[in-house]
């Protein structure tokens, strides 16, 4: 009964002892959020162009160059490219853009909405893709230094989408103060019904949430794609790297995260960065649609 008792003992120190033992042996040299440092490329006067300079003007050629591409070969029988480019129109218009605002205001306002979604969009989607944008690590190729492969995107650097929503947050306070006058609407923020000593602190709380959206639609958007982006790196073999433990235990840990950083792989790529780009697209349509409208 005494050896049962000290062997369930000794069970126990192990399966403690051995998460600890591997956290002493954390190998620190393995920095995975040194993928998100931005070392200058070069510069030509003051702008400096890096990393997320590059990933911006990649994504914004995208979204010019694909439009301008498919207007050009339209055709009364659609083929494949066009049927799905009709799709996604579609959804920008009359999903996101009609069905947030007047048909008036939405003819006005699609093609910025519509430019939002697809550039939110193209930066999300080359973020998976490798590309040799590793200046810090770099492949001999026949002599010639070239940048290894990583994973990057713009939208996973806080800057960009905090650019944009500071551009939708100031479209819509502008659309809402020419179709009301500016007192028409600050006096819109206070729902109709709201009489007394009640409306100042109701006022107050709609001044707040209006500075909230600026920290909102730009930090949803950035967490996201920063999170999937770390959980790939980590999972991708990641997890062995920075636990530094023995080889037979890497190779079934490999296993493990290596399956793993493929299905977080696939879930980010087929769902969240368009999920992402559909969410602020909508709520850029709603903004717009709700400073125009006559009740609040």
């Amino acid at each position: 009964m005494r050896r049962r008792a000290f062997t369930g003992l000794m069970s126990l120190v192990l399966l403690f002892a051995a998460p600890a033992a591997a956290m002493a042996a954390i190998n620190e040299a393995y920095r995975p959020q040194d993928e998100f440092k931005l070392d200058p490329w070069f510069s030509v006067g003051p702008i400096e162009f890096n990393k997320a300079v590059f990933y911006i003007i990649v994504a914004t050629a995208l979204t010019c160059g694909t439009m301008i591409y498919t207007a050009r070969r339209m055709q009364q029988r659609p083929n494949r490219l066009q049927t799905v480019v009709e799709g996604a129109y579609t959804l920008m218009r009359d999903n996101i853009t009609r069905g947030n605002m007047p048909d008036r205001m939405a003819a006005k306002w699609f093609p910025f909405i519509a430019t939002v979604f697809l550039f939110i969009w193209f930066s999300n989607i080359i973020g998976y893709l490798p590309l040799p944008t590793n200046t810090e690590h770099k492949v001999d190729i026949f002599g010639v230094h070239v940048p290894s492969l990583a994973l990057y995107a713009a939208t996973a650097n806080l800057s960009v989408p905090l650019v944009l929503t500071i551009m939708v947050w100031i479209s819509y306070h502008v659309e809402g103060i020419r179709a009301k006058g500016f007192t028409g609407y600050l006096k819109s923020w206070i729902p109709s019904g709201v009489e007394g000593f009640a409306r100042g602190p109701i006022f107050l709380i709609e001044v707040i949430s209006h500075f909230v959206r600026l920290v909102s639609l730009s930090v949803r958007l950035f967490a996201n794609i920063l999170a999937g982006h770390l959980l790939i790196l980590f999972m991708g073999g990641g997890l062995v790297v920075l636990l530094n433990v023995a080889v037979g235990l890497a190779v079934v840990l490999g296993i493990v995260t290596g399956a793993l950083a493929v299905a977080f792989f696939i879930f980010e790529v087929g769902l969240v960065a368009t999920l992402q780009a559909f969410i602020f697209a909508t709520l850029t349509a709603i903004y717009l649609g709700g400073a125009v409208a006559a009740e609040h």
